[in-house]
């Protein structure tokens, strides 16, 4: 099929555009700069110009493809409840052109919020009506839409997609530490996150795409628990700093607007999703990626 991808020049993006090409797909990319523009095309991708606050434009090249997967996010976690906001109404344009049709659309979203504390599972839904979690916004709109009949499904992605090329929470921590001089957990670093490969991860879009269940939720979670201090400490070797416990009432002058992040215990269970899609990973680890040299220089 043809499909119509944003985000398709990004991390995880860049890998899901190579498995639809490699699996004999065609794809329509959204792209905003020439730098953009000129990836996707050494991909073997096409290309729509555009940008995800361009409401017209995202419909109008969802339209001209049989299906569509939204990766595209603004990273920027300063004005977290605002490009929450922009998210959704992404969500509500691809949706426009998928309505009354059997176009798939998939869309993304995180594992982190769905069950703080305890392990999340693809059952599990997100809290919508919660302020206190704004990312929702893209899950209520899915939900939205698949009421209408539309093929939509969600992907959640853990806090870390690694792989060489990553610039999510993991690079920043390092930088952190290099910063600081010491790689820190909050409290005893018991809590856990969860992680997968940024190529495992391109598989489950794929798969989602391909089996255009509509209303299903799929988990792209290769690891369910990673302890935090674990992390740490692989940060603190490869760094040659010192690894140390921030308590909690300093974590946010130790860490900044990570500290929420660095504090979260947020497990996830990918079983379904492996029995559904047939998905098993085959790549590093999170903490074996660490040992390259790609995060560190």
């Amino acid at each position: 099929m043809r499909v119509f991808v944003t985000g398709g020049s990004g991390f995880i993006g860049s890998a899901v555009v190579r498995l639809l090409l490699k699996r004999g797909h065609e794809v329509l990319a959204l792209a905003r700069s020439k730098s953009a523009e000129d990836a996707l095309r050494y991909a073997g991708a096409d290309v729509h110009r555009g940008d995800l606050e361009d409401r017209e434009s995202l419909t109008r090249g969802a339209s001209e493809c049989d299906g569509a997967i939204h990766m595209g996010f603004i990273h920027d976690f300063t004005r977290f409840d605002e490009v929450c906001a922009v998210d959704r109404q992404v969500v509500e344009a691809l949706g426009a052109a998928a309505r009354g049709s059997a176009r798939p659309l998939v869309v993304t979203s995180g594992t982190a919020l769905v069950s703080p504390g305890r392990l999340a599972t693809e059952k599990d839904a997100m809290d919508v009506e919660s302020s206190g979690f704004p990312r929702a916004a893209t899950e209520a709109a899915a939900l939205g839409l698949a009421a209408e009949g539309v093929r939509v499904s969600l992907v959640r992605l853990p806090p870390s997609v690694h792989g060489a090329g990553d610039h999510g929470f993991v690079p920043m921590l390092a930088e952190l530490a290099r910063r600081r001089g010491a790689a820190g957990y909050v409290g005893a670093g018991a809590n856990r996150w969860c992680a997968v490969h940024r190529e495992d991860a391109a598989a489950v879009f794929v798969g989602a795409l391909e089996r255009a269940v509509p209303g299903a939720r799929y988990h792209a979670v290769a690891e369910s628990e990673v302890r935090f201090k674990d992390l740490a400490t692989v940060l603190g070797a490869r760094l040659e700093v010192p690894v140390v416990s921030v308590p909690t009432e300093e974590a946010e002058a130790h860490f900044g607007w990570l500290a929420h992040f660095a504090a979260l215990d947020c497990p996830a269970a990918s079983a379904s999703t492996r029995a559904r899609l047939g998905w098993v990973p085959t790549h590093s680890t999170l903490l074996d990626d660490l040992a390259s040299r790609a995060y560190f220089g």
